[in-house]
């Protein structure tokens, strides 16, 4: 079986890389901007260096897609978010091109990483399932770049029924190994890693009642992708860890007493203001996601794929700050995936 994958070197992909590795009779390809090094699991795989925002993608892409039994896109940009042109040409165009290059060399499945980060403003206390509207928070850039894939993908269903499509709807997708990868790309490069770290020494946890989110680990969502690579199971499945994350089972992951209300827009102001100083790299669209989208429920995918999540939110949670604390990650740092 020969699986390629786009942003192999990525968070989603070095997890989905470690899930294949144990698998008989496996070709694993990796599409990366960059090559990673030469260690295990990134060894495992026949690797192209290729952009899939540049001109010549297409013609590239369909020659590394020749003969794959299924393509699993995971190439994305979190990043330069003051630019958000420069990252469209990666998530929107890149993503037509992934498609259709597909498209054109036969490959008979395709899956796709989407996100909670693609649903519509959705309920808080209540759970959906993945026919909640995909209409994105219009103001972020992820969920309309989300939103957009997501018409890409309906639109790519109708003109080729023969292909099977896949999309996989993870929560926040953690991982130790990515820890200094995330913390420069929503921190920025200008705040020492191990300094985020010590938000568990904390005496509160000040954050907006409505900043509720799910999260999930890198490994787990790769096992998901592997069951629909397994199953060849087509549509949409929402993938996330228990508990659902808020404030209070955010503190008691990371060991702080206890929580404070914060208003939510006094949080949106400061984010604002601290990226617009490119102080720190997050912009306010983010605390929009976390405060608008709804909690999904992942009933489909364990029902249809046999799925469980084998880490808890908290767990990955706390894994992650704590990698963060001694500033883990790989060497290069490459791309995050997804």
């Amino acid at each position: 079986m020969r699986i390629v994958i786009v942003g192999a070197s990525g968070n989603l992909g070095t997890a989905l890389l470690r899930r294949a590795l144990p698998e008989p009779e496996v070709q694993l390809v990796g599409v990366s901007r960059r090559r990673p090094s030469d260690e295990a699991p990134y060894s495992a795989a026949e690797w192209h260096p290729l952009d899939i925002a540049a001109g010549s993608a297409p013609t590239r892409l369909r020659a590394v897609f020749d003969g794959a039994d299924a393509v699993v896109h995971l190439g994305w940009k979190l990043q330069p978010n003051h630019d958000e042109a420069e990252m469209a040409r990666t998530n929107v165009r890149g993503t037509r091109v992934v498609l259709e290059a597909a498209a054109a060399a036969g490959v008979p499945h395709v899956l796709v990483a989407s996100s909670v980060g693609a649903y519509s403003f959705g309920p808080k206390h209540s759970r959906v399932s993945e026919s909640w509207p995909t209409g994105g928070i219009q103001t972020s850039h992820y969920g309309r770049h989300k939103a957009i894939n997501e018409r890409q993908m309906d639109a790519f269903e109708v003109s080729h029924p023969s292909i099977v499509l896949t999309r996989l709807r993870p929560g926040l997708v953690f991982q130790p190994d990515a820890a200094r990868e995330i913390a420069h790309l929503f921190a920025g490069r200008h705040i020492p890693v191990p300094l985020l770290a010590l938000v568990k020494r904390l005496p509160v946890l000040p954050l907006p009642t409505s900043l509720i989110s799910q999260a999930v680990h890198a490994d787990d969502v790769a096992d998901a992708f592997w069951r629909a690579i397994q199953r060849r199971a087509g549509g949409a499945f929402n993938i996330a860890a228990e508990p659902v994350l808020g404030p209070e089972s955010v503190a008691e992951a990371l060991g702080i007493p206890r929580t404070v209300p914060f208003r939510r827009q006094v949080l949106r102001a400061i984010v604002d203001v601290s990226w617009r100083l490119r102080l720190q790299a997050s912009d306010p669209g983010w605390i929009d996601i976390a405060t608008s989208v709804p909690v999904m429920s992942t009933a489909r995918a364990r029902a249809e794929l046999g799925w469980e999540p084998t880490v808890s939110s908290t767990a990955a949670l706390r894994s992650l700050v704590d990698a963060l604390g001694v500033n883990r990650g790989h060497e290069p740092s490459p791309s995050l995936g997804a």
